[in-house]
């Protein structure tokens, strides 16, 4: 299991730590025993380098991931890049980014959401041979929209799911709101 973003600076112990979620909620519960976590407290640059390199040697089966509110995906903030190779890279988190966190109750004000992330690379998440996709919310319906019926655009990072062969999408009513209806099937070249 390899783990897709991280704060950087912030400690396993804060509530806000993926580090953290993904050991209660994922890794002891179901014992998983190989994986690989982006520590947000050492050397941003050793961290993805030493975690890309695991990663360029275990090819993704499957990708699980969601879209943030700004279209992100992991901390890929609009305009994404959709050339880099690197496996992992550090960003800067937009302003629209760190207010989602705020808004999902993960840190008390602005200023308390860390500027800086560890994430993976666009790139290396379309080498999944699967991605799924889970959207929950109305907060998301925006993002859902330009993501699935927009041109594939760095402005909407999640726009780049268009292009993968195996995307399934999970919406409630919620998210899927702003959708155009059709009882045609999906088409092959979209997300389905």
């Amino acid at each position: 299991m390899f783990h897709l973003d991280e704060y950087v600076g912030l400690t396993e112990e804060h509530p806000a730590s993926f580090r953290r979620f993904l050991r209660e909620r994922l890794i002891a519960p179901t014992g998983i025993t190989r994986h690989h976590l982006l520590d947000g407290n050492a050397d941003p640059g050793v961290v993805c380098m030493r975690v890309g390199a695991a990663l360029q040697a275990a090819p993704i089966d499957c990708g699980c991931i969601g879209i943030g509110e700004n279209g992100h995906l992991a901390f890929n903030d609009p305009p994404a890049d959709f050339e880099t190779a690197a496996p992992y890279i550090v960003v800067t988190l937009d302003e629209a980014c760190r207010r989602q966190q705020v808004g999902e109750g993960w840190f008390r004000l602005l200023d308390d959401v860390p500027r800086r992330a560890i994430t993976i690379s666009i790139r290396q998440l379309l080498t999944s041979s699967e991605i799924v996709c889970v959207v929950p919310d109305a907060r998301k319906a925006e993002a859902v929209k330009r993501s699935v019926e927009g041109p594939v655009d760095p402005s909407t990072p999640a726009s780049i799911l268009q292009t993968h062969p195996n995307v399934t999408v999970y919406l409630d009513a919620a998210s899927a709101s702003l959708l155009e209806r059709s009882d045609a099937p999906p088409r092959q070249d979209r997300m389905g």
